[in-house]
């Protein structure tokens, strides 16, 4: 039909779920994947096997392309360089990426903006990290440079001897200040090429051991002020660090007000509710932002969505199980939606998602975590 085709590095749930997203539009969507058996390698039809890290890999699969971009940022910033001046049209480019992919760069970057960040310092001897420890005081927060996602690549130390082995690693290291938080925000953009941008309603997600298991949108008891300077900060950055497709902004809600956390420059789990819960998922969003389409509606389709991360549990028939919970679960509420990305069931790993949508918040936050929490330990709430 003449459409174009969209290729996106990286084959886990982001990408089998753009490819769903994709279907809907009429487009075509190629994967870069690790391998055959990754989650969107089992449901797309276009599928490249071949490593990130190497050009010859990137440079064949972005060839009859419209776009490539990205389910994950650990493409290396010197293959994306060279892929662009190859006259491919990657996005987010490789200017804007680097900021999801450094956190040193991402800090420093921020604070040349004026945007209020936490006090971070690079650390790479224990005098350092003592005089930072000392200055702001500990435990202190530190984090790889580059690499580190769901909990992975942070380490929250108390003293420096807490932190010997991983001064040792060879690991390039940001320390920063350990913040007492309200809770945490996300506030989740799209950007095009042209400029239009469009933001979906700030939301609050739930961490447990560095891993997001719970998103409520819109933040309940949030501020009217305070969502629209979430949001504004949010539109702003995408436009000053030249971001095309999703932006996720992760943020801290202090007594002082907001502090950006993380950045991410694809679609996010802190929008996975938009699925079901707006007009226009975050997937659909994403391609028609780097396509240079007009923007979707991000209005909501309920009140409240509620959005449960499903995690592999600890039982070895959970594998064999999870049909019968299936089934089980939609008798028991048939207006739930269940996501399941087709991966190895392993404790902890993130394998799916559950969502509702609902009048209240405590009913909807409930009906999502019963049906995530069934899913994992095939146990109903007492």
């Amino acid at each position: 039909m003449g459409l174009p085709v969209v290729g996106m590095v990286g084959g886990g749930q982001l990408s089998r779920m753009t490819h769903q997203a994709a279907i809907a539009m009429g487009l075509s969507l190629r994967v870069l994947a690790d391998a055959t058996h990754d989650s969107a390698a089992l449901v797309a039809q276009g599928v490249n096997v071949g490593s990130h890290t190497s050009l010859d890999d990137l440079t064949a699969f972005a060839q009859g392309c419209e776009v490539v971009t990205f389910d994950h940022e650990h493409v290396p910033g010197d293959l994306l360089r060279q892929l662009e001046a190859k006259g491919l049209n990657i996005q987010p480019g490789s200017a804007a990426l680097v900021h999801a992919q450094d956190k040193q760069v991402m800090r420093e970057r921020l604070r040349d903006l004026g945007v209020a960040v936490p006090p971070f310092a690079v650390v790479t001897t224990a005098e350092e990290l003592s005089d930072f420890g000392a200055a702001h005081g500990w435990p202190v927060v530190l984090k790889a440079a580059t690499g580190g996602y769901d909990g992975k690549g942070v380490w929250i130390v108390a003293s420096v001897a807490d932190a010997v082995d991983v001064l040792g690693s060879g690991v390039r290291l940001v320390a920063e200040q350990f913040v007492p938080l309200k809770r945490e925000l996300a506030a989740v953009v799209a950007r095009s090429p042209y400029g239009q941008a469009a933001a979906w309603p700030v939301v609050q997600t739930v961490q447990q051991d560095g891993i997001c298991v719970e998103v409520i949108a819109p933040a309940p008891g949030l501020s009217t002020k305070l969502a629209i300077q979430a949001q504004s900060l949010a539109l702003k950055l995408a436009a000053d660090l030249g971001v095309v497709g999703v932006l996720a902004v992760e943020l801290f809600e202090t007594d002082e007000g907001l502090l950006v956390n993380e950045l991410a420059m694809r679609p996010h789990n802190s929008g996975h509710w938009t699925i079901e819960g707006s007009r226009t998922s975050q997937f659909e969003q994403h391609l028609r932002a780097v396509l240079d389409y007009p923007l979707g509606a991000t209005t909501l389709t309920a009140r409240t969505v509620v959005m449960a991360n499903l995690l592999g549990g600890v039982s070895p028939e959970d594998a064999t199980d999870l049909d019968r919970r299936l089934h089980l679960l939609y008798a028991r509420d048939p207006a739930l939606k269940v996501h399941l990305y087709g991966k190895e069931i392993r404790p902890g790993r993130k394998i799916g998602h559950v969502t509702a949508l609902g009048e209240d918040v405590g009913e909807t936050r409930a009906r999502a975590r019963t049906g995530a929490d069934y899913l994992r330990s095939g146990k109903w709430p007492s």
